[in-house]
């Protein structure tokens, strides 16, 4: 979960870029600049101290200039403002804040094996139809629930495991009222 700091900064790049018609572009390069400052190494040297916002936007410059202007500024302004912690959370923040302007949703899917993509397309497209959105499923195999599934998705579970049907069985048994013979 990105912070509020890095909430507002994502907010103005991504109403710049539809502004400016080039969300598919930004969304993109914001991928690429994600991917490469969430390293480790780039990550400690991000939030070294001893090296100022002058050096670690010089690091940085040569794959900005490979990047859409308004990422390159995003990213310059973020050294300027000394808000670098703020490029580790906003890969990541800018791409929640375009599935949310598409109308989407991601989450998981946990089973006992691992399902094949026409399985969990066609999993994601029933729970859509549900949720009134398009969800974009990711698989996790779970051993422990011998079979059926388990989806997460928009703070919801929906358990169809053999586990959660028994459980819910046990439930509604022991709610269930005895007639008086």
């Amino acid at each position: 979960m990105a912070s509020a700091v890095t909430g507002r900064y994502v907010e103005a790049l991504f109403r710049l870029a539809l502004e400016r018609g080039s969300l598919e572009q930004v969304a993109a390069d914001m991928q690429k600049m994600g991917a490469e400052v969430s390293v480790p190494e780039v990550v400690a040297f991000l939030s070294d101290a001893r090296v100022t916002n002058t050096e670690k936007a010089a690091c940085l410059e040569p794959l900005l200039v490979s990047l859409d202007e308004s990422v390159a500024n995003f990213v310059r302004l973020l050294f300027e403002k000394s808000r670098a912690e703020v490029l580790v959370e906003a890969g990541e923040a800018f791409r929640l804040r375009v599935l949310e302007h598409r109308g989407a949703t991601e989450g998981r899917v946990e089973s006992a094996r691992s399902l094949d993509p026409a399985q969990i397309e066609e999993l994601a497209t029933a729970i859509g139809r549900q949720l009134g959105k398009e969800v974009i499923l990711k698989n996790e195999v779970d051993p422990s629930l011998v079979g059926g599934v388990r989806v997460f998705v928009d703070n919801r579970m929906i358990d169809n495991s053999v586990q959660g049907r028994l459980s819910g069985l046990e439930r509604k048994l022991r709610e269930a009222r005895l007639g008086a013979g």
